[in-house]
């Protein structure tokens, strides 16, 4: 015959005391305070203790404040979380005067589309986005600028090469 051990698959009450008046307060319902901060944990329908949600806690809370940052300026908008970034170019082009195809939004380090929403991308209360003019569109303003004022003369041709 082979003698089975048996494994303990958590920890005992003696190794960490808090277990289990972290328990037993989240069983009644009420918060428990941890040396890391305070953890809420509420108790699921089939009987698993779980920690609380942190989207459950701030639905109400839609709107979120946003820090735009430009080159030179910054901007705090007031914006729905469930919102688009399309949407906040919106917003933006009536602040900053630059048209919405003409913006770049960047979050986390990443060109967002304009499609994106806020919530899903991870975008919080008082976190920051960066805008920049678009580098193209940029280029041709100071081009059409020179052409007005004469410096350059801008040849337009209705023709195009094709290479077969």
């Amino acid at each position: 015959m082979i003698k089975l051990r048996c494994k303990k698959f958590f920890r005992s009450n003696s190794k960490n005391g808090s277990t289990g008046a972290a328990a037993a307060a989240a069983a009644a319902g009420g918060d428990t305070k941890l040396a890391g901060g305070e953890i809420k944990w509420e108790l699921r329908p089939g009987g698993m203790l779980v920690q609380k949600r942190e989207c459950a806690e701030k639905a109400g809370d839609s709107i979120i404040m946003l820090r735009i940052s430009t080159v030179s300026k910054w901007h705090d908008i007031s914006i729905q979380a469930t919102s688009t970034f399309g949407e906040l170019k919106m917003i933006l082009s009536m602040v900053t005067g630059l048209e919405p195809k003409e913006q770049r939004l960047l979050f986390r380090g990443k060109e967002r589309e304009d499609y994106e929403y806020l919530h899903m991308v991870g975008v919080k209360d008082k976190d920051k986005v960066l805008l920049f003019e678009d580098p193209a569109i940029k280029e041709r303003k100071k081009l059409l600028n020179l052409a007005a004022n004469g410096h350059v003369k801008v040849i337009e041709s209705s023709y195009h090469t094709i290479c077969v």
